[in-house]
């Protein structure tokens, strides 16, 4: 497996890769489009950033079918939209500690890292759900706004 685990608030599983056609430099400050992941056990709610990396917007929901077939997908969208990071949000609980369901989405990120070059990242998405439902316009994308809400707090913290 090409991935590693280096422990941050921001964990990158892939090493990082040249600057690619999909990116560009603002301010110094190397940007490009991200691809934000909510896994869930039925649905996988996608949200990308604009090409300045500042701004999330939810983009679609994906149905879980299986495990492969859900990371080709992911990896199918990060390409369409010309992504140049997936950031794939991890439920750890009040502690820090992943439940059953953190270690699911961890089984996905090494899912990811196994067939795509697109450096993936996790990051702490308790409560993104429950802010998403704050801004809710329908259920059916739910997951994906869900998805924006991790993709912002990220892009939030890169400017930081």
């Amino acid at each position: 497996m090409k991935c590693g685990h280096q422990p941050s608030l921001a964990t990158p599983f892939s090493v990082s890769r040249p600057a690619n056609s999909h990116s560009l430099s603002l301010g110094g400050r190397h940007v490009s489009r991200i691809l934000a992941v909510d896994p869930g056990d039925k649905r996988h709610g996608l949200a990308i950033s604009d090409p300045t990396g500042l701004i999330a917007r939810p983009l679609l929901v994906l149905e879980h079918t299986s495990r492969a077939a859900d990371v080709r997908e992911i990896v199918l969208a990060a390409e369409k939209h010309e992504a140049g990071t997936i950031v794939v949000g991890i439920p750890y609980d009040i502690e820090g500690n992943p439940g059953p369901q953190a270690r699911k989405a961890l089984r996905l990120v090494e899912a990811l890292c196994e067939i795509t070059s697109i450096p993936v990242l996790t990051w702490d998405e308790s409560g993104s759900t429950q802010a998403a439902l704050q801004i809710r316009k329908s259920d059916q994308l739910l997951d994906a706004r869900a998805a924006a809400v991790i993709l912002q707090e990220y892009l939030n913290a890169q400017t930081d």
